[in-house]
C-alpha cells in the first residue's frame, strides 16, 4: 500500500522559520500533496514548489498577496472548506488556522504548531492595541475575537488533530492552557552549513534582525542603545520601519534587507545579538550562536529553550533598563562566552535531529492509532551530497 500523504500550511508568501520547517517536513514525505491558503509563486525553496499544490478561494482575490491577513475572520471557513479524500496521513505546520483541517475518517491527524492563533490570544494588544492599529480596525478584530479564539479551540480536539507537538516549551505551555491539552516538543533548527566557515572578528557593534512586528520589541532596543550611546545594527523591514526609524539616534542603523552573505558577515564581526521580544521559539539566536556569537535576550519564551549561561545574558524585565544592565554586564567581562560552546550549542540544533524526532512523533501518534508502522519512512534523506 502506498502511504497517502497532505501537507498543510497556513500560507506561502515567502521562506522564514515556518516554511523551513515545512520544507523539512516535505523531505521526509516526498510525495505528499500541499495544501495551503495562499500561494504566491516563486515566493518558497524547489522542494516545496515541487509538491502538488491546493490553495482556497483567496488564491482568486486581487491583490491578495498583499491583502490576505485582512481575510482572517474567513479563513476558518477557508481551511475547512478542503476536502481530503483518501489520505492516510495529515500533517499540518501551524501558527494560525492549518491545525483546523478537517481530517478524512479512519486518518491521522499530527500538527506541528509553532503557535495558537498568535494574533488573537496572548499577542492581541501587540497587533491591535492603542497605537498598533486604526479604530476601525481595532473595532473589527474585537468583534472576531471571541469567535476566532472558540474556533481556534475547538479546532484543536482530539476529533480533529490527534497529536500536537509544539516548537517550545513555551508553547507547549500556551496549548495547554488555551486547548487543554498536552503536547509534546520537538525543536526547530538552525543551517550549521551557512555559518560553518564563519571567522568571528568580534567588533564594538551590537546586532540585531527580524521582522519590524511590535512584539519583536525593536523600539526597546533603540531606545536602550541611544541612552548607552552605543552601536546598534537593525537588519529588517516591516510595518514599525518608520515609526522606529525616527527613533533611532545617531549610534543606531536600520539597514533594511540585506543579502544573507551580508547578513552573515554582521554576525562574524558584531559583538552580541540583541533579542528582546517574547518569541515562540526564535531562530536567530541559533544563528547567532552558530556563528560563534553570545546573545543578550529577554528570558521568557523560546530563549529559555536555546540560550545558556555559557552562550548568552537572559535579562528577567522587558524594560530599557534591563537591557541595558545586560549589556553593560557583558561589556564588563567580554571575554566571558567562548566562539567554540556558542557553536557547540547550536550544533545540537541540527536539521536532521529536528527530522529524526519528528520522525519518532509521527510514529508514535500512528501507532497509538493502531495503524501499520511498517508504512512510515525509517530514515530521514541524505543531504550530504
Amino acid at each position: 500500500m502506498n502511504l497517502k500523504v497532505a501537507l498543510v500550511h497556513d500560507w506561502l508568501t515567502g521562506m522564514r522559520g515556518g516554511e523551513y520547517v515545512l520544507e523539512a517536513i516535505a523531505e521526509l514525505f516526498p510525495k505528499a500533496e500541499l495544501y495551503t491558503l495562499l500561494y504566491i509563486p516563486g515566493s518558497t525553496s524547489p522542494m516545496i514548489t515541487t509538491l502538488k499544490r491546493h490553495t482556497s478561494w483567496l488564491q482568486k482575490v486581487p491583490k491578495a498577496e498583499r491583502r490576505y491577513r485582512h481575510f482572517l475572520p474567513l479563513m476558518p471557513q477557508m481551511i475547512e472548506s478542503f476536502e481530503l479524500k483518501d489520505f492516510d496521513l495529515v500533517i499540518s505546520s501551524s501558527h494560525c488556522v492549518a491545525k483546523g483541517i478537517r481530517k478524512p475518517p479512519g486518518s491521522v491527524h499530527m500538527s506541528y504548531v509553532h503557535a495558537p492563533m498568535r494574533y488573537m490570544w496572548d499577542r492581541f494588544d501587540d497587533y491591535f492595541g492603542p497605537g498598533r492599529a486604526s479604530i476601525a480596525t481595532r473595532m473589527a478584530a474585537r468583534s472576531v475575537r471571541k469567535y476566532l479564539c472558540n474556533w481556534d479551540r475547538q479546532s484543536s480536539g482530539e476529533d480533529r488533530v490527534d497529536a500536537l507537538v509544539a516548537n517550545s516549551h513555551y508553547i507547549a505551555d500556551q496549548i495547554k492552557t488555551h486547548y487543554g491539552r498536552e503536547a509534546s516538543v520537538v525543536f526547530p533548527f538552525v543551517n550549521l552549513q551557512r555559518f560553518a566557515k564563519c571567522e568571528r572578528k568580534s567588533g564594538s557593534s551590537y546586532f540585531m534582525i527580524g521582522a519590524f512586528a511590535p512584539y519583536k520589541r525593536i523600539d526597546l532596543a533603540i531606545e536602550a542603545f541611544n541612552r548607552m550611546k552605543r552601536s546598534l545594527m537593525i537588519v529588517g523591514s516591516g510595518q514599525d520601519y518608520s515609526k522606529l526609524k525616527k527613533k533611532a539616534g545617531p549610534t543606531v542603523q536600520l539597514l533594511g534587507s540585506l543579502s544573507n552573505a551580508a547578513i552573515t558577515d554582521l554576525y562574524a564581526k558584531c559583538r552580541a545579538l540583541v533579542f528582546p521580544g517574547l518569541e515562540d521559539f526564535g531562530i536567530t539566536p541559533l544563528e547567532a550562536m552558530a556563528a560563534g556569537m553570545p546573545v543578550i535576550a529577554y528570558g521568557k519564551g523560546g530563549a529559555l529553550d536555546t540560550v545558556t549561561d555559557r552562550t548568552g545574558i537572559l535579562f528577567e524585565h522587558q524594560t530599557v533598563e534591563g537591557l541595558m544592565e545586560a549589556v553593560d554586564q557583558l561589556e564588563a567581562n567580554p571575554g566571558r562566552f567562548s566562539e567554540q560552546d556558542c557553536r557547540d550549542r547550536a550544533s545540537q540544533f541540527s536539521r536532521e535531529r529536528f527530522q529524526k524526532e519528528f520522525l519518532a512523533k509521527v510514529r508514535a501518534a500512528w501507532e497509538k492509532a493502531g495503524k501499520d508502522p511498517g508504512q512510515l519512512p525509517t530514515e530521514i534523506p541524505d543531504r550530504s551530497f
